[in-house]
C-alpha cells in the first residue's frame, strides 16, 4: 500500500526557491531540447547499518568549492570508461565507480558483490551540469568501516539516523538535494536494516525520471510516476500525489502512489 500521508512537518505554501532545489532552469520538455545538455552517468552508495535508535547510514560532506558544494550526500561520484560504462553492463560498471569512489572519499574498501541496485535518479531536461544516477544500498553491519576523509573533496562524515537528518534538513542545519531527501525519507520509513533490504527485494528498481514545474503559489515541484501533474508538467492538477514541495522555507514531500514501507 502506499504512504497514507507525509511523514514529516509540513513546509509553507510559498516562497521563493529553495536553496537545495537544484534543478536550475526547468523550461525544457525533451532531451531533444536545444541547449539540454546530456546526464552524466553517476553512482552512489548508502552504506547501513543498526544503532541505538534504528538504521544509520553513512552521510559525508562535500567542499563547498565542488560540484554539490556544502551538500551532505552518500559516498559516489561519475562513472569512468574505465569502469566499464557503456560495454554492455552500465549497472555493473555502476557498482565498479560507486566502490572506487567510496575508496577515494573515505578510505572504504566495499564488494560490490554486497550492493544491492533499489533507485535510479535522472534530473529533468535542462542546461545545467545534471547527473543519472545509480542508488545501490550495502549492509554495514558485519563490517568494520574506518572511514578516513582527506579534508580535499570531503570535509566530514557522520553515520547518522536518516529522520534525525531531515529534522536537521527542516531546521536549516544541513544541505540535501531532493533525491538523498527522498531517499533519506525512504530509509526513515524502516527499523532495521534487514527490514530494509528486505523492502527493497521484494520490488522492482524504481526509476525517478523527474518532471519539475512551478504552482500557481510560485513554489517549485518535483514530480514522479503516477502523480497527476506528471504527464503534463502541470503542477496544479488534481488527483495523485508522488511529489516533493521545494519552498523556500522546507520541503514537504507528498505521496500516495509508491509504498515506501
Amino acid at each position: 500500500m502506499p504512504d497514507d500521508k507525509p511523514q514529516v512537518p509540513a513546509a509553507p505554501a510559498a516562497g521563493k526557491e529553495h536553496k537545495n532545489d537544484m534543478y536550475g532552469n526547468i523550461d525544457a520538455r525533451s532531451e531533444d531540447d536545444a541547449g539540454v545538455l546530456p546526464p552524466i552517468p553517476a553512482a552512489t552508495v548508502l552504506l547501513l547499518r543498526d544503532g541505538g535508535d534504528g538504521i544509520e547510514v553513512l552521510m559525508l560532506k562535500k567542499n563547498s568549492k565542488i560540484t554539490f558544494g556544502g551538500m551532505w550526500v552518500f559516498p559516489g561520484g561519475k562513472i569512468d570508461q574505465e569502469d566499464g560504462l557503456g560495454q554492455g553492463d552500465d549497472t555493473a560498471a555502476a557498482k565498479r565507480a560507486a566502490v572506487r569512489e567510496a575508496e577515494e572519499e573515505a578510505s572504504l574498501v566495499l564488494d560490490a558483490e554486497d550492493f544491492v541496485y533499489f533507485s535510479h535518479w535522472t534530473p529533468p531536461p535542462g542546461p545545467s551540469k545534471r547527473f543519472s544516477t545509480w542508488f545501490f544500498v550495502a549492509n554495514a553491519n558485519d563490517a568494520n568501516h574506518d572511514v578516513e576523509i582527506d579534508q580535499g573533496e570531503i570535509k566530514d562524515h557522520n553515520w547518522i539516523v536518516p529522520s534525525h537528518a531531515l529534522t536537521r534538513h527542516a531546521d536549516g542545519e544541513i544541505d540535501i538535494v531532493p533525491p538523498t531527501w527522498v531517499t533519506l525519507y525512504h530509509l526513515s520509513q524502516h527499523e532495521s536494516v534487514a527490514g530494509f533490504l528486505t523492502h527493497v527485494a521484494d520490488r522492482e528498481v524504481v526509476a525517478y525520471s523527474t518532471r519539475v514545474a512551478k504552482a500557481e503559489s510560485g513554489v517549485r515541484v518535483a514530480m514522479w510516476a503516477g502523480d497527476a501533474g506528471y504527464d503534463a508538467w502541470d503542477a496544479d492538477l488534481a488527483g495523485p500525489r508522488h511529489r516533493l514541495l521545494m519552498s523556500q522555507d522546507g520541503f514537504q514531500f507528498e505521496n500516495d502512489v509508491l509504498s515506501y514501507r
